[in-house]
């Protein structure tokens, strides 16, 4: 139960009786100012002009109706027209029964009806172990999949292995040359182009291992192409690892390769041919970008006649609508913004439609360790693999903190922020809510205030006004869901947890809440945390976040 959809409700229930026409874009709210009641509504001052009166006149015609309603304590008007509501202690106890009726269902919905959504994330290159930046889109697209996939989405997580590029090829060179400075030849330098980083020796003692000096035997071409295999192998089970590390999990693995294969160049080429979009310039084959919105024309196939990295991409997009998916949701990193634009001409290019492909842009991560930043380079081997930051800071807070940001904001993560266990840590700030509410009820418990079968008449006890506020937020939680699959920013489930761990851990400061006096009283009290309990567990199980029920005290 959600107190707007009772305001809304009732609200046209009024509106009808009294023949007013609604504009049903109006919205209800709650009121910065407290003293401006629990909830307030522009309905008067949106629809005034369909019925042809001034909004503080129609405010005051649908108030008096309003007035009679047991749902609410008092209904009134203010400047230049809103409809403010103070709400009756009978509706906040029907949403606190809803929420222990539902439980960890509280907040699920069929909102999104089922309707496909392809999310793309994390894709990075199989040319070494995952990094920040990497684990940042991981948190970010498997939240925003366990979210949409709670409200009714019917989600699809996919990874795409740009498995034929130029850097596989880099990369296989980069571990020959460890893998015969291992067999006692001397390398004075790795070229400047190459991998360095420690996982080059350890994936060249690997095969060192698995295939001693014989290889050295084989053509060039057969070493280069086995080492490729082995390496592109290795680092996919790298990844896949440091993923269900993270709690991660894909349903969708495809790479270019298999793109590459399928035949799906070779059509994408011919329709663009066949359209007449393309032109021969220096001896390449050029796509007229431009004509579809694209700043400049763009090469499809070089002078030698190999495709650009742009066509395997048109390829692969190709794949994503043929698969029918209601919304396509490519989530990219800072540096793929210029490449928006060509990749939508080609679409369009195509006759898809573009409207259905959305991008999402995450910024740069910067680490921080005691207040100094940490400078990473992944040519240079100087970089903080997911691994290495699930190790330092833990699971739940590596997951927590990425996601703690608008995905369009940079992150600065620091360290030793992170590990902290006090109410500065966000992560630990919610989940201490959780256990210290799980202690209370262990405690109760022994007390003989056992609250596994609930009486509900006993919340009618509940009459402070932080107690109102609780309820008011917790009822906010399917909305907010609802906010962070919209408007694809899962940080806004991270705020909320935030202000309602806050609002309990006050409540508990001024609230006794465990008083055997006065058992109804407490009884009460400790329904309204059971309800908290439920939706911090919920939230945080959606984040992808634990829900311990002790934790050390906090500081």
């Amino acid at each position: 139960m959600k107190i707007k959809d009772i305001i809304r409700k009732e609200i046209e229930k009024s509106a009808k009786s009294l023949k007013i026409q609604l504009n049903t874009m109006y919205s209800i709210e709650i009121p910065k100012v407290k003293e401006h009641g629990d909830f307030s509504s522009n309905v008067a001052l949106i629809s005034c002009k369909l019925n042809e009166k001034n909004p503080m006149e129609l405010a005051e015609i649908i108030c008096a109706k309003l007035q009679r309603n047991k749902n609410f304590d008092e209904v009134t008007v203010a400047k230049p027209g809103f409809i403010n509501f103070k709400i009756s202690r009978n509706l906040y106890v029907e949403v606190i029964k809803s929420i222990l009726e539902l439980g960890d269902e509280f907040g699920r919905s069929e909102y999104g009806e089922g309707k496909k959504v392809l999310l793309e994330f994390v894709s990075a290159n199989p040319t070494g172990p995952l990094n920040i930046v990497s684990a940042r889109a991981a948190a970010y697209g498997d939240t925003l999949y366990r979210i949409m996939s709670f409200i009714g989405f019917d989600p699809t997580r996919e990874f795409y292995i740009n498995d034929a590029g130029n850097q596989v090829e880099i990369l296989a060179e980069s571990i020959e040359l460890r893998f015969r400075e291992l067999l006692g030849e001397k390398i004075d330098d790795m070229p400047m182009e190459a991998y360095h980083g420690e996982y080059v020796k350890e994936l060249a003692q690997k095969l060192n291992t698995m295939e001693g000096s014989r290889i050295l035997h084989m053509s060039e071409i057969e070493r280069i192409q086995k080492i490729k295999k082995f390496a592109l192998d290795e680092i996919h089970e790298m990844q896949v690892e440091s993923l269900e590390k993270f709690d991660v999990e894909f349903d969708s693995w495809i790479s270019e390769k298999a793109i590459r294969s399928m035949g799906i160049i070779e059509e994408v080429l011919s329709y663009l041919y066949e359209s007449k979009v393309t032109y021969e310039k220096d001896d390449a084959i050029w796509f007229m970008a431009t004509k579809f919105g694209d700043e400049k024309d763009r090469v499809l196939l070089k002078a030698d006649g190999l495709p650009t990295y742009f066509v395997p991409d048109i390829a692969y997009h190709t794949t994503k609508y043929q698969r029918e998916y209601d919304v396509i949701i490519d989530v990219l990193g800072p540096d793929h913004h210029g490449y928006i634009q060509r990749l939508i001409a080609a679409l369009s290019a195509l006759k898809y439609d573009e409207k259905k492909l959305e991008f999402i842009f995450l910024q740069q991560v910067n680490l921080f360790n005691e207040g100094e930043k940490i400078k990473m380079s992944k040519r240079a081997g100087k970089i903080v693999t997911m691994n290495e930051l699930i190790d330092e800071v833990g699971k739940d807070a590596a997951r927590f903190f990425f996601i703690d940001r608008k995905p369009n904001s940079h992150l600065n993560f620091d360290l030793e922020l992170a590990k902290k266990q006090s109410s500065e840590n966000p992560v630990y700030y919610c989940q201490y809510a959780y256990a210290r509410i799980c202690s209370i009820l262990d405690k109760a418990d022994k007390l003989q205030l056992k609250t596994k079968e609930i009486d509900f008449t006993k919340l009618k006890k509940l009459n402070r006004p932080d107690e109102f506020e609780i309820i008011k937020k917790l009822q906010e939680f399917p909305d907010v869901l609802i906010g962070c699959s919209d408007f694809r920013e899962p940080h806004r489930l991270s705020e909320y947890l935030k202000e309602l761990s806050g609002s309990f851990h006050r409540y508990y400061h001024e609230c006794g809440i465990l008083n055997k006096r006065t058992k109804d009283t407490t009884f009460a009290r400790l329904y309204l945390i059971k309800a908290v309990k439920n939706v911090l567990s919920t939230g945080l199980n959606l984040i992808g976040v634990s829900s311990p029920d002790k934790l050390y005290k906090l500081k």
